[in-house]
């Protein structure tokens, strides 16, 4: 069995030779090496750990990524990338649990347990704290109980408060009401704090003082005070509080729910931007996470904002001309279909913004077509016509055409490429039902 060790522990060269290969994306070729003016010692070597990285994610799969996030910890943007590598392999990431994260991400059987030490508020000290008297007295079974058990003046309020709106609280909570623990959670520090000073002064409750069993301890901490009941957060609410403290959402997205879809329209993702400098018209769905307005000298409005999407964060830019037809969109947190151009300056990638659309909004026309027809020439000429008769001259087509070539054994999606993008999705859905095409419109969000 190979073991992965983390940063923190002794002999973490594994490690940092993953983090180093990952980062450098070398592979064994003599062109690229050659490019890179390395000589032959030096190539040799990082072709060596690239074998040891590329052996241990093929067959150790959770436990290297777990390794590649925990040596990354501290670099949110790498994180996130990793992240969706993970998903991308099938590999879940879980929110961090109170009563199962470590300092560091864990492999656990095909997932991996979030590490305490990347949440925000939480210092080395508090978890070291956290870990001890978990260790003591087992899984904490309630707030009230983990109150009691800690040093308030190790794991203090604001500790406590992260802990609570990451979700690792969630396990104290039996309808993992984030919400009602924040509200408890002063309470039940006064109550822990004063139960603290009596065990100090020596005096004590009655039940300690007579040996309680497990029994009155935990009718014990039933007694513990608790603020009103309250519904909890908006999940939009639950979300931003989480990214907040993690840096990145986990226990979900707000595009995850399209993710499938989007595999369809096959927009770019925003940590692939460098790829696509200088190559024209690009489309990405991603979520605007900041959105800063701003006014040019001659007093005309655009807006610098931050875009998000499952893979990372970018800054794009919207100037007046293109604010003045889509401002109304332009608003944060807000999910979109934008297309744009890449640009850089000063060694920075940059999306420029030219047209934007709600993802609820996005549409896509599908056709339908056996394979016989997919590879009859004649045909694939009067579906070429059909779709250049739906492209005015002056305009650039948003909407993508999807052929739909299903037989007896399997279905497959061909998107067709940019140039086929049509202007109005129900205008050439009838032209090619009239041209003898079975074809429809459909959303990218269902309704």
């Amino acid at each position: 069995m190979v073991k992965i060790v983390s940063r923190r522990s002794l002999g973490m060269q594994l490690v940092y030779d993953i983090g180093v290969a990952a980062d450098h994306n070398f592979v064994l070729a003599d062109g690229l090496i050659a490019a890179n003016c390395f000589n032959k010692s030096h190539s040799t070597a990082y072709g060596y750990v690239t074998f040891q990285t590329a052996f241990l994610k093929a067959n150790y799969p959770v436990e290297y990524m777990a390794a590649l996030l925990t040596a990354n910890s501290g670099d949110q943007d790498k994180v996130q990338k990793y992240i969706s590598t993970c998903v991308s392999m099938a590999i879940e990431v879980e929110p961090p649990d109170i009563n199962r994260s470590g300092v560091d991400f864990t492999p656990v059987g095909d997932r991996i347990l979030f590490g305490l030490s990347a949440v925000r508020n939480v210092g080395l000290g508090a978890i070291e704290c956290l870990l001890a008297a978990r260790e003591d007295g087992g899984p904490f079974k309630s707030l009230a109980d983990l109150c009691d058990r800690i040093d308030a003046r190790v794991v203090n309020r604001r500790a406590l408060e992260a802990l609570i709106h990451c979700g690792a609280l969630d396990p104290l909570e039996p309808k993992q009401n984030r919400r009602q623990l924040a509200e408890d959670l002063p309470l039940v520090l006064d109550w822990a704090q004063s139960r603290a000073k009596d065990r100090a002064s020596g005096q004590g409750n009655l039940l300690d003082l007579l040996g309680g069993g497990a029994a009155e301890e935990t009718a014990s901490f039933e007694s513990a005070p608790k603020a009103p009941t309250t519904d909890d957060y908006a999940p939009q609410e639950r979300l931003r509080l989480e990214k907040e403290l993690l840096g990145f959402y986990v226990s979900d997205h707000p595009l995850k729910s399209v993710q499938r879809s989007v595999k369809v329209l096959a927009p770019v993702n925003l940590s692939d931007l460098d790829d696509y400098v200088d190559r024209g018209l690009v489309s990405a769905i991603a979520m605007l996470a900041e959105v800063k307005p701003v006014i040019t000298k001659k007093g005309d409005p655009m807006a610098i904002v931050q875009l998000e999407d499952l893979s990372g964060q970018t800054e794009a830019v919207v100037f007046p001309k293109s604010y003045a037809r889509i401002g109304q969109h332009i608003l944060a947190d807000a999910r979109l279909m934008v297309w744009g151009k890449v640009d850089r300056r000063d060694d920075r990638t940059q999306f420029i913004i030219e047209d934007a659309e709600p993802i609820e909004d996005v549409k896509m026309v599908m056709v339908e077509i056996d394979p016989k027809t997919a590879a009859d020439i004649q045909q694939q000429h009067r579906l070429r016509e059909v779709l250049q008769g739906q492209q005015p001259a002056e305009e650039h087509g948003k909407i993508p055409v999807v052929a739909v070539i299903t037989d007896q054994y399997r279905r497959q999606l061909v998107r067709l490429g940019p140039q086929f993008r049509v202007t109005d999705s129900e205008a050439t859905v009838q032209a090619l039902v009239n041209a003898g095409f079975q074809a429809r419109s459909s959303s990218l969000v269902p309704a």
